[in-house]
């Protein structure tokens, strides 16, 4: 063996012996303390440690006096990966040491980080074919003065059982809740199964690797929102700008500092909880718009709304054969100055709701309330004949008033002709008709008997084949020459009945 080769053993066994001595000692001092829980780690350390030392034993081939080149997808898991335990789970014991006031445990476990550290840079600048690389850092000093963010619910998926543990214990020091998958398909599992606020996402695993992972969840609306940090020992930037271009929000070198590991954290979950704001907010505005939308159709008709959210304006139109319904409660005011104001609406409510349902069912539009009366307008839509829907409504109405407390009697009146239809206001807006057709149908409405249907002459000759009624001759209307009305007195029965 050459000196240069005696050189590199020298580098990689005598860290791998400190870490090694230093573990068999902490575990014989945890074992006399009854540190079930560190002692358990320290064995998982000196068990990596042992692991390592058959495949560095194997890479310097003493029998064949050469070193033998590794390549890197060797060294990231047969090497990294029980670096990456060592480093982990020693983090750990110093933390549970000092946490314990074991001050010299804290120190034996410090000493096995830093051997491996050194023992790591030795691997890489040595052996991995001369890749320079810096050596994993530790923990920082600052470390415990960091902030510590919302905690979140987190996934770890990594294939290897010890850096999962590894993991989840470090996350549930800084208050978050962990789940664990073992490869790509457990962690699409999980994800579709329970919403996640982060996914710590190792690249090498069997079955479907990470690749494969982000590539599934940034096809899926449902999960493409969840941030990813990839996890690995790849050094080759490609892979890693592979992943960023697939959607990951960050990447982490393995052994994890973890500095690194709570600052990447903190920030991939404010991250998500911005863009989750964010979309609150908007969902906000959407339901508002769907809100703003409904109570523009109630007020509106719908090619009405339509045309208003299009243009900021309505044309107004004529119609040449709409029928105009007014309805009028008999004895309104005196019954207003008997009842109290809150007993009054709950009553005029009910009726008024029973109204619109009543318009809604024989398809006209409701044009507004004034008082205690009710316009409604069949033929503003197009489709069937206003003159009968408006008779029909009419019918319904009065019977619906006379069987609902406090079983007031209504008027209707009924007349069909022309309108002149449009919106006025600008603040709030009305939509309503105007014009002769919308005067005499009030005229015949104030003109009706308590609890009667009524509809001029030239409205009954539309629908007198459906229908029964009387005459009442010609009646005087205000503003007009006398004209005769006809009572509705209801719906003739259909043929064969």
């Amino acid at each position: 063996m050459t000196s240069h080769e005696a050189s590199i053993g020298h580098e990689l066994r005598s860290p791998l012996n400190h870490i090694l001595g230093y573990a068999e000692i902490a575990i014989e001092d945890a074992d006399a303390a009854g540190l079930e829980r560190i002692g358990a780690d320290l064995r998982r350390i000196h068990d990596a440690g042992r692991r390592l030392l058959t495949v560095i034993e194997s890479t310097l081939a003493p029998a064949a006096q050469t070193i033998t080149p590794v390549p890197p997808e060797t060294i990231d898991r047969e090497v990294r990966e029980p670096l990456d335990q060592i480093v982990g789970y020693t983090e750990l014991v110093e933390e549970e040491a000092e946490g314990l006031g074991v001050a010299s445990m804290a120190a034996d476990a410090r000493k096995i980080r830093q051997a491996a550290q050194r023992l790591l840079g030795v691997v890489r600048e040595r052996i991995l074919l001369g890749t320079p690389a810096a050596a994993a850092a530790g923990p920082s000093e600052g470390e415990a003065s960091l902030p510590v963010g919302e905690p979140g619910l987190i996934l770890v998926v990594d294939d290897s059982a010890e850096n999962r543990e590894m993991l989840a214990r470090r996350l549930e020091r800084l208050g978050h809740r962990v789940r664990l998958a073992a490869d790509g398909l457990e962690a699409l599992e999980a994800v579709r199964a329970e919403a996640y606020d982060l996914i710590l996402l190792d690249l090498w695993m069997p079955q479907l690797d990470g690749v494969g992972v982000l590539e599934q969840l940034k096809a899926d609306p449902t999960l493409q929102r969840v941030p990813v940090i990839v996890l690995s020992a790849e050094d080759d930037p490609q892979v890693v700008l592979r992943c960023i271009g697939l959607g990951a929000d960050d990447h982490l070198r393995k052994p994890c500092d973890p500095v690194f590991l709570r600052t990447r954290i903190n920030a991939s979950l404010e991250k998500k909880r911005l863009r989750d704001r964010e979309q609150a907010y908007l969902d906000l505005i959407e339901e508002q718009r769907r809100r703003s939308d409904e109570l523009l159709h109630v007020i509106l008709p719908p090619d009405v709304a339509a045309e208003l959210k299009h243009s900021n304006s309505v044309r107004p139109r004529r119609f040449e054969d709409v029928g105009v319904l007014f309805c009028d409660i008999v004895g309104f005011t005196a019954f207003a100055e008997r009842t109290s104001p809150e007993e009054l609406l709950i009553h005029l409510q009910t009726l008024v709701e029973l109204q619109e349902e009543a318009s809604s069912r024989h398809g006209l539009e409701k044009i507004k309330t004034i008082g205690d009366a009710f316009m409604a307008a069949a033929g503003l839509g197009g489709g069937g004949d206003p003159a009968l829907a408006c008779v029909r409504c009419g019918l319904e109405m009065a019977a619906l008033a006379a069987r609902t407390p406090p079983h007031w009697q209504v008027r209707v009146g009924i007349h069909c002709g022309p309108a002149f239809a449009g919106v006025v206001g600008r603040r709030k807006y009305q939509y309503d008709i105007w014009g002769d057709t919308v005067n005499t149908a009030s005229r015949i409405e104030h003109a009706a008997r308590p609890g009667t249907v009524c509809v001029s002459r030239s409205t009954w000759d539309r629908v007198a084949a459906s229908c029964t009624g009387e005459s009442l001759g010609l009646v005087e209307i205000k503003g007009k020459a006398p004209m005769e009305i006809v009572l509705v007195t209801g719906l003739a029965p259909a043929p064969g009945a």
